[in-house]
């Protein structure tokens, strides 16, 4: 571990002024933690594995039949393969990004996804949410909050979260035609209620 310290701050100096190193630094440790292991999916379940990726990235996980937000990684449930299901994702200024969005694949009981701040979600994750099989059908409520990198495209993609009930919008300056882009959605998903902050 010392070794590695060393090589990667040996790399920031040489390479970066300080305040550079210091978002590069951050960057490359949000990118390791995104890191999908697929071993590790395979070994212990795709709840377990995506609920260990989001605490890792500093989001939080609900799971079926319980009311308490899991929040500590060392504190995670164990028990029988497969037992605990994650409900809820609440990635509250996380760094979860879209390298890590295939944890999300094998998700089945996914109802409420919250994403406020997360710095780097983009387009490219909204549309891997709604092209996720599983997603599609599961997903009811949804908030994509001061998300700056967000813009129409990524809202209009969700149209394929077939079962979403209730869409929170607030403060995504990447939106740019919202009367078009909500009414797209309303179009697709009649049953939506959508409520926006967009000023």
């Amino acid at each position: 571990m010392r070794v590695l310290s060393q090589t990667v701050k040996s790399v920031f100096h040489t390479h970066c002024k300080p305040a550079e190193r210091s978002r590069g630094f951050w960057g490359w440790l949000n990118a390791v933690f995104n890191k999908v292991d697929y071993e590790r999916i395979n070994a212990v379940g795709p709840d377990r594995a995506a609920a260990e990726w989001l605490l890792r990235c500093g989001a939080k996980v609900r799971f079926c039949g319980f009311d308490r937000w899991q929040h500590d990684y060392n504190g995670l449930p164990t028990g029988p393969l497969g037992r605990y299901k994650i409900q809820a994702i609440d990635a509250t200024e996380s760094c979860i990004m879209y390298r890590g969005f295939d944890y999300l694949n094998g998700l089945e009981h996914i109802e409420e996804i919250r994403l406020n701040k997360c710095i780097y979600i983009e387009d490219i994750c909204l549309e891997h949410l709604s092209q996720t099989k599983p997603l599609q059908a599961s997903v009811k409520t949804l908030s994509v909050i001061s998300c700056g990198n967000v813009t129409d495209k990524g809202i209009i993609s969700l149209h394929h979260l077939r079962n979403l009930e209730h869409l929170l919008l607030i403060d995504l300056p990447g939106i740019k035609d919202k009367e078009k882009t909500t009414e797209r959605l309303q179009t697709a998903l009649p049953k939506l209620t959508i409520q926006l902050d967009l000023a």
